[in-house]
């Protein structure tokens, strides 16, 4: 790294640091600390401040991907703007966020929660190279641990009886942990409704303003990968292939829902 780079209180994380994944030690309230398979760096919060990584070592904080050129130079950086770290992408390949998030270069930069944020850069022959973050809290200690407190339970979403049933025929090859699971074509999820329920006139613009409707509802609470402006063209399947993804992580469908086609 080049000594420009530095800043005062930053820290360099050797080759072989322990994972982030199990916290931090004690450090400034709002540090990010970042760490990849060769290294990483440690800096305490400042309004305008960059930590940047890629695959050039000597212009960046963090080095990733050095022997990949799917990687740029300068492939992202983490910027400390309005109290928070943000996240933006320079490179020429998207970064991969928690839950299947892709980050795009034409995009604005997101925000980065507090805590551990594993972040994926996709690079040649089918490789991906990690990048650990983790934000430290308020108190600047890493999460306290909680071994004896009641688990949370998942945040469930509400959907009617009817919606349920659309969506289990739509998404019933992922209930089925079918490894290369894609939703059913409308009029493949039509005309299996039909035979459930055939008093009920299914035809594929039905179906799909059912599940048009769900995606709405969950995007406007904070869902993402839901709106055609997110994924971007071609659409394909991505909208209904993240809705259905939302519904299993949380689960509000589960493979038991899987009776409801017999």
């Amino acid at each position: 790294m080049n000594p420009e780079l530095r800043y005062a209180g930053g820290l360099l994380l050797p080759q072989g640091h322990d994972s982030l994944v199990h916290g931090v030690p004690r450090a400034v309230s709002g540090s990010v600390h970042a760490l990849a398979l060769g290294g990483g760096y440690s800096v305490g919060p400042s309004e305008g401040r960059i930590v940047y990584f890629g695959r050039n070592r000597p212009e960046v904080h963090i080095c990733i991907g050095e022997d990949d050129r799917q990687v740029s130079r300068r492939h992202g950086e983490l910027r400390h703007w309005d109290g928070r770290w943000w996240l933006r992408n320079t490179g020429r390949r998207p970064i991969r966020l928690p839950r299947s998030q892709w980050l795009f270069a034409d995009e604005e930069a997101i925000p980065l929660s507090e805590g551990y944020t594993p972040l994926h850069v996709p690079g040649s022959r089918e490789r991906e190279h990690l990048l650990e973050v983790f934000v430290t809290g308020s108190d600047g200690n890493k999460p306290a641990s909680k071994h004896t407190e009641q688990t949370d339970m998942p945040r469930r979403y509400a959907l009617s009886d009817e919606e349920q049933l659309v969506l289990v025929v739509l998404g019933q090859r992922y209930l089925l942990h079918d490894p290369g699971a894609r939703p059913l074509t409308w009029q493949q999820a039509a005309d299996q409704l039909t035979e459930l329920r055939p008093e009920v006139a299914w035809t594929a613009k039905k179906v799909e303003h059912r599940v048009k409707t769900v995606r709405e509802r969950l995007s406007q609470n904070g869902v993402p990968g839901l709106t055609r402006e997110e994924v971007g063209e071609p659409v394909g399947n991505a909208l209904n292939d993240n809705l259905l993804r939302e519904l299993l992580r949380s689960t509000t469908l589960v493979p038991k829902d899987l009776s409801l086609l017999d």
